[in-house]
C-alpha cells in the first residue's frame, strides 16, 4: 500500500467514483478485491481499523455450518463447503484443515426434536443422538463430492474415544469425527485482499479511520479521524459493508433501516498444558445441557474456547463480560471434567458481534446465517442506491461479494471481466503441499539466505511464500531481532507500520499480527514496538507513551 497521507490525498483529489464502500471487514475487502478486477472504480473507508469488528474477532472457524443442516440451510451450507474447500486450496498458508470431534451422549435423542426444529417448529435446538449426526454428516461429505479437500467423517466407540482424548467426558456412547478448517489470521489475508486490489487496479483505494459523516443528494462527506480534514465524493453507488453497524451506518447516510439483529459471540484464549495436550490436533465440537453448540481448539501455541451467542443492540457497546467467562468455563467442565482451567490460564478475550439480519426469533442459534444484498433505491433525497450486505460468515465472504459484484456491475452497466473462484491468494503460489515439503522449503530458503530455519518457517506462517523475498532483504534491520519478540524483526514491524496503514500501535498488535490475542502484548514489548513504529511514524515520546497505554488497554479490555 501507499503511506497513509498519500491515499488520502488520492481520496481527496477524486471526484466521483463508481462505488463507495463503507467498511473494511472481510466482506468489504472481499468486494474491493473483486470490484477491482472487473475494472470499476471502487473506493473503500472504514471508521476504525481494518477488520476491527466481527472479522477480527470471530472463532477462527472456516466451516460448511454442520449444524445450520437443522435449519434446513442446505443452499448455505453447499455454499460454505464449497467455499471452504476453496480456501482450503487457494489460501494454504493461512487455512488449514481442521479435525473435529463431537462427544454424544446417546444413539436416538434427537429423533423427534430435530425435525421440530427442521420444519420451524418453537422449540429449542439440543440433544442430538447419534443417528441425527450421521444423517447430518453423511450429506455434509456428499456435498463435498469431486471437491473434497478433506478426509470423510467416521464414529468411534466409547472406549477408544476416552482413549484417544485424555480427559473427555465419561458419559458418552461414541465420538463422531469429520473435517472442517480454521484460519491463522484472517487479519492479514484481510490487508492482503485490500492490498491486491488496489495494486490490480490503480483507481482503488482504501482507507482507515475515515467516516462517512453526511450524505447529500449527489455526494457523501467523508472525515479523516487523523488529519481532521474532509472531502466530499460522488458515487454512482454506496455499499454498506459495515457489518452489525449497518442500520447505524444507513442513519448517518440519511435514511433509517431495521435490517440487522446481530448477536454478540464472546471467546477465551487460553494457556493449558492439560487442555492443549488433551486435544491434540482436533477440535471439539460440544453440546452444551442448554443446547448450544461451543467448540474448543489449539490456535498457534494456545487454545481457543467460545462462544457466546446473546442479542446485543449497540455493536459499540458489546463486550465479554464476567457471566460469559463463567459460562464457557462452565461449558468446558461440562466437557473436559477432569481438567482444570482457571482465569490465571486466561492470556485474552475477545468479542465479536455476528452481522446477522432481523429476526424477531426466540432462539439466536436459529437465526438463518445466510447472506442477501439489500438496496435502498434513490429518492428524492438520494440520487445514488445504497446496497447492504446483510448476514453472512466468514467462510463465505468470497461467494458473498462474487453476488454483490455481479449485482454491482449490472446496475452500472459492465460485464464481468475476470472470476476469483481459482483465483490463489498472495502468498498462496507455490505454497509446500506436504510437511515434508514445507520443511524442505524452509531449509532451501534459510540456507540461501544465511537465516536460521524458525525465521524463515515464522516469515512462511505470516506471509506465505512472500516470505523468500522478505528472507532475501540483508539489510540490517531485517536481521535484528526483537529483544521482547524475537520471532520479529525491526525491519518487519517497520515495514508493516510504513506499508499497511498503521495509525496506533492496537493496528499493529492486533490487526496486522496476532500479538494480542496471543497473550503477548505485555508492557515490555508494547514499549519495544513504539518505539520502532514511533520512528517511521513520526511519534513523539508522550504518542509513543499514549499509544501503549492505548494498545495495553485494548488487550485487556474483552472487547
Amino acid at each position: 500500500m501507499k503511506k497513509r497521507q498519500a491515499i488520502w490525498e488520492d481520496i481527496k483529489n477524486t471526484a466521483s467514483c463508481d462505488v463507495l464502500i463503507l467498511g473494511g471487514g472481510v466482506n468489504g475487502a472481499g468486494l474491493l478485491r473483486d470490484l477491482a478486477l472487473q475494472g470499476v472504480n471502487a473506493i473503500l473507508v472504514d471508521k476504525g481499523d481494518f477488520t476491527a469488528g466481527a472479522s477480527s474477532k470471530s472463532s477462527r472457524m472456516i466451516h460448511g455450518g454442520l449444524r445450520y443442516l437443522e435449519n434446513a440451510e442446505f443452499k448455505l451450507v453447499t455454499e460454505a463447503v464449497n467455499e471452504r474447500n476453496r480456501l482450503l486450496r487457494f489460501a494454504p498458508h493461512f487455512v488449514f484443515p481442521l479435525r473435529t470431534t463431537i462427544p454424544i451422549k446417546s444413539w436416538l435423542s434427537g429423533l423427534i426434536k430435530s425435525p421440530m426444529v427442521f420444519f420451524g417448529l418453537p422449540v429449542t435446538p439440543g440433544g442430538r443422538g447419534a443417528l441425527i449426526v450421521k444423517m447430518g454428516l453423511t450429506f455434509y461429505d456428499l456435498i463435498s463430492g469431486k471437491r473434497r479437500r478433506t478426509p470423510r467423517h467416521y464414529f468411534t466407540l466409547k472406549a477408544k474415544s476416552l482413549q484417544t482424548i485424555p480427559g473427555l467426558r465419561e458419559d458418552i456412547v461414541c465420538t463422531a469425527t469429520y473435517w472442517d478448517a480454521w484460519v491463522s489470521q484472517i487479519e492479514r489475508l484481510c490487508v492482503d485482499m485490500i492490498d491486491q486490489g488496489c495494486r490490480e487496479n490503480s483507481t482503488c483505494a482504501a482507507l482507515n479511520y475515515v467516516t462517512a459523516a453526511k450524505a447529500d443528494r449527489d455526494a457523501i462527506t467523508l472525515s479523516d479521524q487523523v488529519t481532521g480534514e474532509s472531502c466530499t465524493i460522488k458515487p454512482k453507488l454506496v455499499v454498506n459493508a459495515t457489518g452489525a453497524w449497518i442500520d447505524l451506518t444507513n442513519h448517518t447516510l440519511g435514511f433509517d433501516s431495521h435490517l440487522m439483529g446481530g448477536t454478540k459471540g464472546s471467546h477465551l484464549v487460553v494457556d493449558n498444558t492439560a487442555l492443549y495436550d488433551a486435544l491434540g490436533d482436533r477440535m471439539v465440537y460440544y453440546e452444551h445441557a442448554d443446547g448450544r453448540i461451543c467448540i474448543t481448539f489449539r490456535f498457534m501455541g494456545k487454545v481457543i474456547v467460545g462462544s457466546t451467542d446473546m442479542r446485543v443492540d449497540d455493536p459499540d457497546q458489546a463486550a465479554c463480560e464476567d457471566d460469559e467467562i463463567d459460562y464457557m468455563m462452565t461449558t468446558l467442565k461440562g466437557v473436559f471434567p477432569g481438567i482444570n482451567l482457571s482465569h490465571d490460564d486466561i492470556v485474552f478475550t475477545f468479542c465479536g458481534v455476528r452481522p446477522l439480519p432481523s429476526s424477531g426469533l426466540d432462539y439466536t442459534s436459529r437465526v438463518p446465517r445466510s447472506h442477501r444484498l439489500d438496496v435502498a433505491e434513490p429518492d428524492e433525497q438520494r440520487s445514488f442506491p445504497i446496497y447492504s450486505m446483510i448476514g453472512g460468515k466468514l467462510t463465505t465472504f468470497r461467494a458473498f461479494a462474487e453476488q454483490a459484484t455481479d449485482t454491482i456491475l449490472a446496475e452500472l452497466g459492465k460485464s464481468r471481466a475476470a472470476s476469483t473462484e481459482e483465483m490463489a491468494y498472495r502468498g498462496a503460489d507455490d505454497y509446500p503441499a506436504s510437511q515434508d515439503e514445507r520443511q524442505a522449503w524452509i531449509q532451501r530458503v534459510a540456507g540461501a539466505n544465511d537465516l536460521k530455519e524458525q525465521r524463515v518457517a515464522d516469515l512462511l506462517e505470516r506471509y506465505g511464500t512472500q516470505a523468500e523475498s522478505f528472507a532475501q532483504i540483508t539489510d540490517e534491520p531485517w536481521r535484528t531481532p526483537l529483544q521482547s519478540l524475537p520471532d520479529y524483526t525491526v525491519g518487519e514491524i517497520e515495514r508493516i507500520a510504513q506499508e499497511e496503514c498503521v495509525h496506533h500501535l492496537s493496528d499493529l498488535v492486533r490487526r496486522r499480527s496476532v500479538i494480542t490475542m496471543l497473550g503477548q502484548a505485555d508492557e515490555t514489548a508494547l514499549t519495544e514496538l513504539a518505539g520502532i513504529a514511533g520512528a517511521v511514524l513520526g511519534w513523539d515520546e508522550a504518542r509513543c507513551s499514549e499509544e501503549v497505554k492505548l494498545a495495553r488497554e485494548e488487550a485487556t479490555d474483552r472487547k
